[in-house]
């Protein structure tokens, strides 16, 4: 998706790809004509209560344990703009520029539902901060994932005030720190003062966690499929057997993602002179690492597949409170009679979000778990295959080689193992009356940063295995596949000839799979991307 191209926001068509292209390629965005329309039938509901006075949650009274308290209608206005300061009690550190687009893009589309009870100029100030390049400044933590992301989301709507900081993108690519209402000017827009329910209606819901989530989807799939072509080469020079990844095995235990996974692992290896050369060897079987290859990272991959669909409903959820809906039966055995009805319900509680965020966490250690075995055959010479010398270097005692790296890679798995599971707690707040949260957020922070770690446990595996490569029969041809990863890799790294510092090497090809790269340079050759 390209800068030219636009995002149309309707409240129910939002993706993952989306999101990552408004977060980090600065896709632009536009609300949808029908999304308009529900905008400013919900604001005509909230209007109506207003006028009649009848106390309603977030409209005319206080909010968690004070809720019982009704606020006169001269001091509505008031209410939301204190709502607003008063959460904004964010703490660490500062939310990173896509991390603060993917918030403010999918509070717009959460919004477009037309269940929140704003107006279209709330809406649109939004919208024209992401244009613009407004970003206002956000501190990370403070969420419980119920109500919702509440702190950081303050801090967002802050800047609407022409309170708080943003930092402000310039022309010619600078980014300027300034207070909320002179970043609102660069963007020709005037600091709001917000109305009933609005405030309620911008600090209440899973943004920060959802926007989070879709990017851990699209990074987390993106090293899956990086993490088969690494355990593909490293099966191919380590004289390893695909025979494993054969269909009809995979069809006897038909998991999705682990017949995804022999597919792409048979894709790559297709062709190749090297497997084909010990088809007749001694070897009954290969170890775990090679073996069920399909089957752990089809679990991985399955795992992730489950967060895709929970993110998927999330993105195009109203997930704040109360709801406004225009016509609902409130109370049909009373009097049959529709009217409109504003109803507090618990959309904002994180849990579908977080659970699944804390088993991919699992489940991308995993990943990392065994990629770090197999970089440990491919240097471990009490493990290694005859042709490989010890830690992949010809001069091994001399020179350490590749040793070290496999430490990197055993010390990122660690940090993986080391993060807790943040949705099995739960810290009662406001006055016992929020008594039960997700911490959803928390999540969501440990499974971007458990996906990053694993990204570059994979880049290790594909060093080595490019770095194996060398030591194999110069006679024998990679497969098609194989060889563009080991291409991929050897344009970024020479091959190790004298030890040097390994840490660029790293840095290099875990940017090639960040980069997208690796992905690119396999789908030319494939003809089709992996799955």
């Amino acid at each position: 998706m390209s800068e030219s191209e636009r995002v149309v926001l309707d409240g129910d068509s939002l993706t993952v790809e989306e999101v990552v292209a408004v977060a980090r390629d600065n896709v632009r965005v536009e609300l949808a004509d029908d999304a308009r329309e529900a905008i400013r039938t919900s604001r005509e509901r909230i209007e109506h209560i207003v006028e009649s006075g009848d106390p309603v949650y977030g409209v005319n009274t206080g909010f968690g344990e004070l809720v019982d308290t009704h606020i006169p209608r001269e001091k509505v206005e008031g209410l939301q703009t204190n709502l607003v300061r008063s959460h904004a009690a964010g703490a660490g550190r500062e939310l990173c520029r896509e991390e603060v687009r993917s918030m403010l893009l999918t509070r717009v589309n959460a919004l477009a539902k037309g269940y929140s009870g704003v107006r279209e100029t709330v809406v649109d100030h939004l919208l024209a901060m992401l244009d613009s390049g407004v970003h206002p400044v956000v501190n990370s933590r403070g969420s419980l994932g119920a109500s919702g992301d509440l702190a950081p989301l303050a801090h967002m709507a802050l800047v609407l005030l022409g309170e708080g900081e943003a930092d402000v993108e310039t022309a010619d690519g600078d980014t300027r720190r300034l207070p909320g209402d002179e970043a609102l000017e660069t963007a020709n827009l005037e600091p709001l003062t917000l109305k009933a329910k609005e405030g309620l209606a911008l600090i209440n819901g899973t943004q920060l966690t959802v926007g989070l989530a879709a990017m851990v989807v699209a990074d987390a799939e993106q090293v899956l499929r990086a993490a088969d072509a690494a355990g593909a080469l490293t099966t191919e020079v380590t004289m390893g057997t695909t025979a494993s990844c054969d269909p009809a095995v995979h069809a006897a235990r038909p998991h999705p993602g682990q017949k995804a996974t022999a597919r792409n692992v048979k894709r790559l290896c297709s062709g190749s002179e090297i497997v084909e050369s010990h088809r007749n060897c001694d070897r009954v079987q290969d170890a775990y690492a090679l073996r069920c290859l399909p089957q752990v990272h089809g679990a991985v991959r399955d795992a992730v597949a489950h967060l895709r669909e929970a993110v998927e409903v999330e993105l195009n959820s109203a997930t704040d409170n109360p709801l406004v809906f225009a016509r609902e039966r409130v109370d049909e055995r009373a009097s049959g009679t529709e009217v409109g009805a504003v109803i507090s319900g618990g959309n904002f509680h994180g849990e579908p979000l977080a659970l699944r965020l804390d088993y991919v966490v699992n489940a991308l250690t995993e990943l990392a778990a065994i990629a770090e075995r197999r970089v440990d055959r491919m240097v471990n010479p009490n493990l290694q295959e005859p042709h490989l010398p010890p830690f992949l270097t010809a001069d091994s005692g001399f020179q350490s080689g590749y040793m070290i790296p496999q430490y990197t890679a055993a010390a990122l798995l660690n940090e993986c193992r080391s993060e807790g599971r943040p949705s099995m707690d739960s810290t009662p707040v406001s006055g016992g009356q929020e008594d039960h949260v997700s911490m959803s957020a928390t999540s969501a922070f440990a499974a971007r940063r458990v996906t990053e770690r694993v990204r570059t446990v994979v880049a290790v595996e594909l060093l080595c295995g490019a770095q194996a490569a060398e030591f194999v029969d110069e006679t024998l041809a990679h497969a098609p596949g194989t060889g563009a990863v080991y291409e991929s890799v050897r344009e970024v790294v020479p091959p190790l000839v004298d030890d040097r510092p390994p840490h660029p090497d790293i840095e290099a090809v875990t940017a090639l799979i960040e980069d997208g790269l690796l992905d690119d340079r396999l789908e030319a050759t494939l003809s089709e991307s992996l799955e």
